[in-house]
């Protein structure tokens, strides 16, 4: 290649990525889902618009699920534990036994209703009864919803990928003619608890490290964190587990502890999410062959209506029934599973082992995951004040960053006191926190204040504490209380809570 054909390269990659930031404006303007636009500037770029062809099946594969991990990633850091917690089992269930349930209802009905043999069956639907990450995350969090309503959605569809493909990779491989359900099962077992645990080890690992070494570049901490989830992915591969789960799982970890520069890695893993999500459903609209679609048209309504409407519905209202969730909650959740890239990524699958009809599978998916994603996705914002699923929405959150300083077991931690936090006008000696930290400096507009027992916070002040390594997670968890519960939030409170508002006091 020569230099001249390398800038034409790089100015026609950077043109599309471009257009791919401006779809973001434009989806937010028209409540259309962005990745709608993704696909269809990969429609207009690929063999029948300007030409581009790229049909190779296994190398797309390949990098989908790297960027598939980089979202989940960043799904996982993004989530708060506190939030995900209660309802993790129900998210677990719906990711695991919902799938199930969904693929089996689905499976049977297109049997019956097109005629389908049952492996073509089994594919189709597997491949598109999994939520997605970066569509659920993506919409849901422009959207007032509940707390639990959401952390259940967004965990349900952190924790569904891995098994789906699983399901997936075992059904188009030659394990379904010579495997045992038991050996599949055991398979699918196996990868799950293995890309868990692998994620979890190496996550640990490395919060220990990050917070053990001071990099010269506070730019290093968030490429050290990205990395750190990455070993965890593609570690959980080697040893043969599910690297997503373990990316996710490392995602959620990392983003819950109070690791050096948090809030600019979290900015920076939100930066590359979107790189992520951009260039993966440009990538997927570039193998869709338009020719192809009108005959996939049939089964991608038939399918998708089954899943959508029958489906989804009996697997929502079975998983969520033992845990008492209100019925306008249930249906809700029911409408809210969005499809996105990872069914079409896993109709690929087929098409790298080289089944019968796999093209048609791939363009059944392409169409199934575009017309109902037009249909849910407009309608969800609306839908959700129908089921009163809404919550105001809270004081803006307390955005905390650290880092170690230098040669001294104590960190710099900063935060700055958002719009409408209770911090504001109290005075700097009522913070009371824990012994070892210490409330050096505060920033207030071009001022550096030393405070005292008469100085008092203002609202976007920028606040400077020495403390202890040990203690810079009770110290944040005070600061977060005292956010939402003033200078009374330590009696307020009884029991339990009560220590948790007082930092254990």
């Amino acid at each position: 290649m020569t230099h001249e054909e390398l800038n034409l390269v790089v100015l026609a990659v950077s043109g599309i990525f471009l257009a791919g930031v401006i779809a973001v404006r434009v989806a937010s303007r028209s409540g259309m889902p962005g990745m709608l636009l993704y696909l269809g500037i990969g429609l207009i770029i690929g063999e029948a618009g300007f030409g581009i062809r790229f049909d190779d099946a296994e190398l797309a594969f390949n990098l989908a699920l790297i960027a598939v991990a980089v979202l989940l990633t960043d799904g996982g850091f993004t989530t708060r534990w506190a939030d995900l917690r209660p309802v993790a089992m129900r998210a677990g269930l719906l990711a695991t036994g919902g799938v199930l349930i969904s693929v089996t209802v689905a499976a049977t009905l297109a049997v019956v209703i097109l005629g389908l043999d049952l492996r073509t069956a089994i594919l189709l639907s597997a491949m598109v009864s999994s939520t997605d990450a970066a569509a659920v995350f993506a919409i849901l969090r422009r959207l007032p919803v509940k707390r639990r309503v959401r952390a259940t959605l967004e965990g349900e569809s952190g924790f569904n990928d891995p098994p789906t493909i699983v399901l997936v990779s075992v059904v188009a491989s030659d394990a379904w003619a010579e495997g045992s359900i038991a050996a599949m099962i055991g398979t699918a077992v196996f990868q799950l608890v293995a890309g868990a645990i692998i994620g979890l080890i190496v996550a640990r690992l490395g919060q220990l490290l990050l917070g053990r070494i001071s990099l010269p570049s506070a730019g290093l901490y968030p490429l050290a964190t990205l990395t750190i989830a990455m070993v965890a992915f593609a570690g959980a591969g080697v040893a043969g587990g599910s690297g997503l789960l373990a990316a996710y799982v490392a995602g959620i970890w990392l983003g819950n502890q109070a690791l050096p520069h948090h809030s600019t890695t979290e900015g920076f893993t939100e930066s590359l999410g979107w790189l992520a999500q951009i260039a993966l459903f440009i990538m997927l609209g570039l193998l869709a062959s338009p020719d192809q679609l009108p005959d996939a048209v049939v089964d991608a309504l038939v399918i998708g209506s089954v899943l959508t409407f029958v489906a989804r519905p009996i697997s929502v209202w079975l998983c969520l029934t033992p845990f008492k969730v209100p019925w306008r909650e249930k249906a809700f959740t029911s409408w809210a599973g969005l499809r996105g890239a990872v069914p079409i990524m896993l109709a690929m699958v087929p098409l790298t082992n080289g089944l019968p009809g796999a093209s048609h599978m791939f363009h059944v998916t392409f169409l199934l995951v575009v017309t109902f994603t037009l249909l849910q996705g407009p309608t969800l914002p609306r839908f959700a004040r129908r089921m009163d699923v809404t919550e105001a929405i809270s004081p803006h959150a307390v955005a905390f960053d650290s880092s170690p300083l230098e040669g001294i077991d104590a960190s710099l931690v900063q935060v700055t006191v958002p719009d409408g936090s209770r911090l504001g006008g109290m005075y700097a000696d009522d913070l009371r926190l824990p012994r070892g930290a210490v409330l050096s400096m505060i920033i207030r507009g071009d001022e550096v204040l030393v405070p005292d027992r008469t100085t008092r916070l203002h609202e976007h002040d920028q606040l400077l504490m020495a403390v202890r390594t040990d203690l810079v997670e009770r110290t944040q968890r005070r600061l977060e209380l005292l956010h939402e519960g003033g200078a009374l939030a330590r009696w307020v409170s009884s029991g339990r809570n009560r220590r948790r508002l007082t930092g254990g006091e």
